[in-house]
């Protein structure tokens, strides 16, 4: 029994050894400061106060937008790619315990009532049919010599923190599609309007023309030109509604809901996109959850170098039987029919061919593109970031050169009217001062809802206000949510 005792005890010692790399967080290319200047406005985001869960999670609310607001916060709940990522993180929490379970001994009953015929022996007459109660308890325990339990519990927990961050960055993705899709469809609304008022205007214009031919001071071929302008109009106008629908479709989807039974009534909205500064670009590595789940996916592939490793070493496997065995029901289960063992084994692969060594070359080789792919996702971060300050940057002065287009051309319409009216310029020249404003107005409203786009892919490329300070620690994924 000491001898036991003593083997046992040095298992437990020398399971805290442990083969493999110690994981160390790889270099990735940050640099001092972006490219594109940061606007010179207060970072109320950056500087939320910890528990103001609002400015830092639902960073939509920084548009003012109650219809927004709702939209968003119904997607949080029914997306269903957030819910399929969702279900995600729960597969990871239970590979976790998976693991651990590793760490306990595993016991076992296989309670049997034999019939058999003897030939020879076993206490009874030969030739005779005899029955046998067996209640044994198997208990086996592998103790983590070399730390594969250890390792592999390890990258379990890595790989969920991971899923963690994976779906904190599909949900992400959904929140600024649907945004995108919002102010997409209220450009369409904006359009409208002023096609509207295009129609309207070109409605009384067809009207002065008419008139004007009746009274004989204007020719036929002025009142075609007035109504083809009109009927191209009320075209264009029309058209609008097939990409309205489409955008209003999309957000039924992102929101869980069929596309037949979901509508978004027409309504005005500003396009001021919120002040988002970037902060420092060292922050960014902090604020992605995709660079987040790319990190932890090294952390979790550097612990399966070590598990790869412990095969090279062997198995010792302890395992205990006990339980009782008799030929009648009243002799089973009395002390005289107990039956037990005792005892360690172990196992050491002495030829495999190569498959081992071959083994820790892919964990390696796994090992090296999960860092490419750490460094190629913060690279695709900052390209991101770029981009929106970029253009943000230049759309804020292509609107102040459209808006002041589209007052030199009210003012050339204006001036094409008076002439006309007084009989100097032929109707043609109405025409085209009236495209022309109407091509700038359209234009306008187009580079705004850019604009705002933008400002939704910015946020997105900064990670929407999570941080890393959000992901569960190792100890949380262990237990079950459900």
């Amino acid at each position: 029994m000491d001898t036991r005792w003593r083997l046992a005890a040095a298992a437990v010692f020398i399971s805290a050894c442990a083969v493999g790399p110690k994981y160390t967080r790889p270099s990735a290319p940050v640099p001092p400061a972006y490219q594109e200047p940061a606007p010179d406005v207060v970072d109320a985001w950056k500087r939320a106060q910890p528990g103001d869960t609002v400015a830092r999670g639902s960073w939509w609310e920084r548009f003012h937008d109650a219809r927004l607001n709702e939209l968003e916060e119904h997607l949080n709940r029914s997306n269903q790619t957030v819910a399929a990522a969702a279900a995600g993180v729960q597969i990871a929490r239970a590979v976790v315990r998976e693991a651990r379970s590793q760490y306990f001994p595993a016991v076992t009953a296989n309670p049997a009532i034999n019939y058999a015929r003897v030939t020879a022996g076993f206490g009874v007459p030969l030739g005779n049919v005899y029955t046998s109660y067996l209640l044994p308890f198997e208990a086996s325990w592998e103790p983590d010599l070399w730390g594969r339990v250890r390792k592999t519990v390890s990258s379990s927990t890595l790989t969920a923190q991971a899923s963690v961050a994976d779906f904190e960055n599909v949900r992400l993705a959904a929140q600024a599609e649907l945004a995108a899709d919002y102010y997409e469809l209220r450009a369409q609304d904006a359009l409208k309007d002023v096609l509207d008022a295009a129609v309207a205007a070109y409605q009384e214009t067809v009207e002065i023309t008419s008139a004007r031919y009746i009274a004989g001071l204007e020719s036929d071929e002025a009142v075609a030109q007035a109504e083809a302008q009109l009927r191209a109009t009320q075209a264009q106008d029309l058209n609008l509604g097939v990409l309205r629908a489409q955008y209003e479709h999309a957000i039924a989807t992102l929101m869980g809901e069929p596309a037949s039974t979901f509508s978004l009534p027409a309504q005005r909205v500003e396009f001021t996109p919120p002040a988002t500064p970037p902060g420092l670009p060292s922050e960014l590595l902090e604020r992605r959850p995709d660079i987040a789940a790319a990190e932890r996916a090294v952390a979790a592939a550097n612990e399966q170098i070590g598990i790869a490793s412990a095969a090279f070493f062997p198995t010792v496997l302890l395992n205990a039987t006990g339980g009782f065995q008799g030929l009648s029901l009243a002799q089973w289960l009395t002390w005289p029919s107990r039956i037990w063992s005792v005892g360690p084994s172990l196992a050491q692969t002495i030829f495999d061919a190569g498959l081992r060594r071959a083994t820790v070359q892919q964990v390696r080789a796994s090992y090296d593109q999960t860092v490419a792919n750490y460094r190629q996702t913060v690279l695709t971060a900052f390209q991101q970031v770029e981009d929106n300050l970029a253009a943000l940057r230049v759309l804020t002065q292509v609107i102040e050169q459209q808006d002041a287009a589209v007052d030199a051309a009210k003012r050339a319409l204006d001036e094409a009217d008076a002439r006309y009216r007084g009989g100097v310029d032929p109707y043609l020249n109405v025409i085209t001062a009236q495209t022309t404003l109407l091509n700038s107005q359209l234009t306008a409203v187009s580079f705004r809802m850019q604009q705002m786009v933008a400002s939704v892919q910015l946020i997105k490329a900064l990670g929407g206000g999570w941080d890393v300070s959000q992901m569960p620690a190792a100890s949380a994924l262990s237990t079950s949510t459900r």
